[in-house]
């Protein structure tokens, strides 16, 4: 297994955990319900509705005749429902990206802190080598990341 492979499997793992039933739920209703099968499925079940209840099947007796309130109820009750798993999994995928943004930032800060030793350590060799170049762009990247200041400066952008 790589590296990158081993990284990401924690992250994998701690975005499967976070699953409640009724995430499964919903991410399974609006996966199905959300697709052009389930659209063409629904027109044709208008039609076969509307058709049948307009008279024009002689051989099925109209049960929701015009303006079809039984229809208007199912398909009210049936919004609803979508609506809600919809929502749920909007609000699930707030969450993963949420986990996300704090795992990228944990590993930013991770690499910040490794390469501003590696460019300590860079200067280190030149000043071994007896080179004595003066580079204030390279002393302000040498410095430590201050975590408090780069959260209190985040706190006043909101």
């Amino acid at each position: 297994m790589t590296r990158k492979q081993k990284a990401q499997t924690p992250l994998r793992s701690a975005l499967d955990d976070k699953h409640s039933r009724g995430d499964h739920v919903a991410v399974f209703i609006s996966n199905k319900l959300g697709s052009i099968t389930f659209l063409v499925v629904c027109v044709c079940f208008f039609i076969f509705w509307i058709t049948l209840n307009l008279g024009f099947i002689p051989a099925l007796q109209p049960f929701d005749k015009y303006p079809f309130p039984a229809l208007e109820m199912v398909v009210s009750i049936f919004a609803i429902i979508l609506s809600v798993s919809v929502l749920i999994s909007q609000n699930r995928q707030g969450r993963l990206e949420k986990l996300r943004q704090q795992v990228e930032f944990e590993v930013n800060v991770h690499a910040e802190t490794e390469i501003t030793k590696v460019l300590s350590m860079l200067h280190d060799i030149q000043k071994k080598l007896g080179i004595h170049k003066q580079d204030q762009e390279l002393e302000h990247m040498k410095e430590e990341l201050d975590l408090q200041q780069l959260h209190e400066r985040l706190d006043e952008q909101e």
